[in-house]
């Protein structure tokens, strides 16, 4: 099954709360819009993620699965 878009959600991106990873260009950014969870790099391009695969990145967050992307 294809994961839908952000337009096809009717969602719109202006309207929600980011939280911003830092306040420096290219900074992560994290919406909740119900069971949908979105991410963006400085307002950019969004990407989609239902409630199991959020928790799979947060796993790999702190599994360390990410860290060699900040070296």
């Amino acid at each position: 099954m294809r994961k839908p878009s952000v337009e096809e959600l009717g969602i719109d991106p202006g309207a929600l709360e980011w939280r911003r990873s830092r306040t420096d260009e290219g900074a992560i950014e994290v919406a909740f819009a119900g069971e949908w969870t979105l991410l963006r790099t400085s307002g950019e391009l969004i990407s989609v993620f239902d409630e199991h695969e959020w928790a799979c990145f947060l796993d790999g967050v702190r599994k360390g699965e990410f860290d060699h992307a900040v070296s």
